[in-house]
């Protein structure tokens, strides 16, 4: 049976059986792999922690028909402990995971799982607002996906932009605007621009009702590309 080693991020846990466990998880080289752990729910187990959602870990996997098997597991990050310890990083973490199964069910590439891991990290830390992670997670996720959203100028006319479609990502000035849109300004759209881009400190800078429009946006720009929302962001504390 043929096997291969790789990293990835628990995404997401199955109880299987009586003591087995299906694990969703998303790898750095081979995509998203759905793999059985035998006997991980067993108070003997050898590995069981080291397999909860938001673990980084180094596997070991025998390929399957159907499942794959994992047959060695070495933590390479536990960031799940400070996660799951503080509610609002928690939510957003369970959100941005779910976001990650849905958008690289199909195909995936390293840079997914890089964002993923990094944007972890980054709620792990506790450095910035949870659910501003969240955000800049879901534009950059979205964006690797092939849905890259435009700010600089009106698709219509090339004019200063002041609303965002979640139907299409374009921004449109009032004149042309286009299916979808959603009026935010100057500011709103500049916020987005740092979310994009990691502008941590202008992120901080903007006002919280910005901020609340903008991730109103963002959930529904993912929603509409595919096709049906999250469940864990109705959780999200904004």
């Amino acid at each position: 049976m043929p096997h291969y080693r790789d990293e990835g991020i628990v995404l997401r846990t199955h109880k299987l059986g009586e003591v087995d466990r299906i694990l969703t998880i998303l790898t750095k080289d081979h995509g998203q792999v759905r793999a059985v752990a035998k006997g991980v729910r067993k108070t003997s187990s050898r590995f069981g922690a080291r397999l909860e959602p938001f673990m980084v870990c180094d596997l070991q996997l025998f390929e399957g028909k159907n499942l794959d098997t994992v047959s060695q597991v070495e933590q390479l990050s536990n960031y799940g402990a400070a996660i799951v310890a503080d509610y609002p990083r928690y939510t957003a973490a369970s959100a941005m995971v779910e976001a990650a199964e849905r958008l690289t069910r199909e195909s995936s590439n390293s840079q997914q799982y890089l964002l993923l891991l990094g944007g972890l990290r980054t709620l792990a830390a506790g450095v910035h607002q949870s659910s501003q992670v969240l955000d800049s997670y879901l534009l950059r996720a979205l964006a690797l996906s092939g849905w890259v959203p435009e700010f600089d100028r009106c698709q219509g006319c090339g004019g200063e932009p002041i609303s965002f479609s979640v139907h299409t990502g374009f921004v449109s000035c009032s004149t042309c605007l286009a299916p979808g849109s959603v009026r935010l300004g100057a500011s709103g759209l500049a916020h987005m621009t740092d979310l994009l881009g990691g502008n941590w400190e202008g992120v901080g800078k903007a006002k919280q009702e910005t901020k609340e429009a903008v991730s109103s946006v963002i959930s529904a720009y993912l929603q509409w590309q595919i096709e049906r929302g999250l469940r864990s962001m109705n959780l999200v504390e904004r």
